[in-house]
């Protein structure tokens, strides 16, 4: 990969978007496509571990994901619950810690244990760390965040002290990628993203592979980022 190493950003941020279009493509039902991205998000979790990121959030159930059909929800779900179980091991053995950013209200019981149990588990591990948006929505983090500090009594908060009431207190993405060719952020980390840089793709999530992360990397790392005010010239 071309580009210093030191250029390379802390946290990525990834809409993992497309699974349905897919499997529709290959005349498979959706949830092979959700099944698909599962293992996508194996390889490109591993890969950017290799490359040094050190947190990576993706965007795998949204608060407004339940209005879609009964069977794909709860295939969703089942398969979350999977991935957890079966990649305890790996994550162990490749330094992955595990959090999971969203709300609890209307999640399984055992979903809810298997995300708690796994967190535990690796929560000592620092090479990278997996924050799974789960259940989750921009709006209602910052929301609740409100209340939060509401209920703590604050009557005054910085930036800096607000962020503190999101969901994870973990650095803000230099880097968003959206598959798929959508260009809408989703109402995904409306608070963090506020200067992060976006790249926007026309593959679906499935067909996302080590060697586009790469690209998508290396255009990041040949952008100026001004953070709102001018570029140093001699």
């Amino acid at each position: 990969m071309s580009g210093s190493e030191k250029k390379i950003p802390k946290h990525i941020a990834i809409i993992m978007d497309g699974n349905g279009r897919w499997a529709k493509k290959r005349g498979l039902p959706r949830t092979m496509g959700h099944r698909a991205g599962a293992k996508t998000l194996k390889k490109i979790l591993t890969h950017a571990g290799e490359l040094g990121v050190k947190y990576l959030t993706v965007y795998a159930f949204s608060t407004e994901n339940w209005k879609r059909p009964q069977n794909e929800v709860d295939t969703l779900m089942k398969l979350f619950k999977e991935y957890l179980k079966n990649e305890k091991k790996t994550m162990m053995k490749n330094g992955v810690r595990l959090m999971v950013s969203g709300k609890k209200e209307g999640v399984n019981k055992e979903l809810i244990e298997e995300i708690e149990k796994t967190e535990k588990l690796t929560e000592g591990n620092d090479k990278i760390t997996l924050n799974i948006a789960f259940n989750y929505g921009g709006r209602s983090e910052i929301v609740d965040a409100v209340n939060k500090i509401l209920k703590d009594g604050v009557t005054e908060v910085t930036e800096e002290s607000f962020s503190k009431y999101m969901y994870r207190d973990i650095p803000d993405p230099e880097l968003l990628i959206r598959t798929s060719g959508e260009i809408r952020i989703s109402n995904f980390l409306l608070w963090q993203i506020a200067y992060t840089e976006l790249y926007i793709t026309e593959l679906t999530w499935p067909d996302f592979d080590e060697s586009e992360l790469e690209k998508a990397l290396n255009t990041y790392m040949k952008r100026d980022r001004r953070f709102g005010g001018l570029k140093n010239e001699k």
